[in-house]
Protein backbone atom coordinates (compact mmCIF):
# COMPACT_ATOMS: atom_id res chain seq x y z
CA UNK A 1 0.00 0.00 0.00
CA UNK A 2 1.85 3.18 -0.79
CA UNK A 3 2.01 6.32 1.37
CA UNK A 4 -0.60 8.52 -0.32
CA UNK A 5 -3.19 5.16 -0.22
CA UNK A 6 -3.09 5.49 3.83
CA UNK A 7 -2.76 8.79 4.53
CA UNK A 8 -6.21 9.04 2.43
CA UNK A 9 -7.59 6.15 4.40
CA UNK A 10 -6.31 7.39 7.65
CA UNK A 11 -7.91 10.51 6.75
CA UNK A 12 -11.18 9.04 5.80
CA UNK A 13 -11.57 7.12 9.08
CA UNK A 14 -10.67 10.10 11.33
CA UNK A 15 -13.22 12.02 9.00
CA UNK A 16 -15.98 9.38 9.73
CA UNK A 17 -15.20 8.64 13.46
CA UNK A 18 -15.79 12.94 13.88
CA UNK A 19 -19.29 12.38 11.90
CA UNK A 20 -20.11 9.48 14.31
CA UNK A 21 -19.15 11.13 17.24
CA UNK A 22 -21.61 14.50 15.72
CA UNK A 23 -24.69 11.82 15.31
CA UNK A 24 -24.03 10.02 18.33
CA UNK A 25 -27.19 10.39 20.71
CA UNK A 26 -25.20 10.66 23.95
CA UNK A 27 -25.41 14.11 22.98
CA UNK A 28 -29.32 14.59 22.69
CA UNK A 29 -29.96 12.95 25.81
CA UNK A 30 -30.92 9.57 24.46
CA UNK A 31 -33.59 11.48 22.57
CA UNK A 32 -33.96 9.37 19.33
CA UNK A 33 -33.09 5.66 20.64
CA UNK A 34 -34.78 3.05 19.35
CA UNK A 35 -36.33 0.32 21.08
CA UNK A 36 -33.75 -1.89 19.70
CA UNK A 37 -30.02 -0.91 20.31
CA UNK A 38 -28.86 -3.62 18.25
CA UNK A 39 -30.63 -2.00 15.30
CA UNK A 40 -29.02 1.43 16.32
CA UNK A 41 -25.29 0.28 16.46
CA UNK A 42 -26.20 -1.59 13.18
CA UNK A 43 -27.03 1.58 11.46
CA UNK A 44 -24.13 3.52 13.49
CA UNK A 45 -21.65 0.50 11.87
CA UNK A 46 -23.14 0.61 8.56
CA UNK A 47 -23.07 4.42 8.21
CA UNK A 48 -19.52 4.06 9.87
CA UNK A 49 -18.46 1.99 6.79
CA UNK A 50 -20.51 3.71 4.12
CA UNK A 51 -19.13 7.39 5.32
CA UNK A 52 -15.41 5.96 5.15
CA UNK A 53 -15.85 4.48 1.32
CA UNK A 54 -17.28 8.23 0.82
CA UNK A 55 -14.49 9.80 2.17
CA UNK A 56 -11.88 7.38 0.53
CA UNK A 57 -13.62 7.98 -3.22
CA UNK A 58 -13.80 11.89 -2.23
CA UNK A 59 -9.97 12.23 -1.99
CA UNK A 60 -9.40 9.93 -5.33
CA UNK A 61 -11.47 11.99 -7.25
CA UNK A 62 -9.82 14.89 -5.57
CA UNK A 63 -6.29 13.24 -6.37
CA UNK A 64 -7.10 13.07 -9.76
CA UNK A 65 -8.53 16.58 -10.70
CA UNK A 66 -4.82 17.61 -9.03
CA UNK A 67 -3.04 15.10 -11.65
CA UNK A 68 -5.26 16.35 -15.01
CA UNK A 69 -4.14 19.92 -14.01
CA UNK A 70 -0.57 19.12 -13.50
CA UNK A 71 -0.73 17.60 -17.04
CA UNK A 72 -2.21 20.42 -18.58
CA UNK A 73 -0.11 23.20 -17.35
CA UNK A 74 3.01 20.67 -18.31
CA UNK A 75 1.12 20.41 -21.98
CA UNK A 76 0.75 24.49 -21.65
CA UNK A 77 4.27 24.83 -21.06
CA UNK A 78 5.93 22.68 -23.51
CA UNK A 79 3.60 23.65 -26.23
CA UNK A 80 4.22 26.71 -28.69
CA UNK A 81 2.27 29.95 -27.88
CA UNK A 82 0.68 30.21 -30.86
CA UNK A 83 -2.36 32.32 -31.74
CA UNK A 84 -5.42 31.31 -33.72
CA UNK A 85 -6.69 32.89 -36.68
CA UNK A 86 -9.02 35.31 -35.03
CA UNK A 87 -7.05 36.28 -32.17
CA UNK A 88 -4.65 38.98 -33.01
CA UNK A 89 -2.86 40.58 -30.52
CA UNK A 90 -3.88 44.27 -28.89
CA UNK A 91 -1.07 46.39 -30.19
CA UNK A 92 -1.83 44.87 -33.68
CA UNK A 93 -5.01 45.93 -33.82
CA UNK A 94 -6.34 48.09 -36.51
CA UNK A 95 -7.60 51.66 -35.11
CA UNK A 96 -9.91 52.09 -37.55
Amino acid sequence: MSTQRIIRMTLSVLASLASLALSWPYWRDFGYWAESRSMWLLYFALGFVLAVYVFNAFFDSLSTLFEHDALEREARTLSPQTLSSDETPASGRDAS
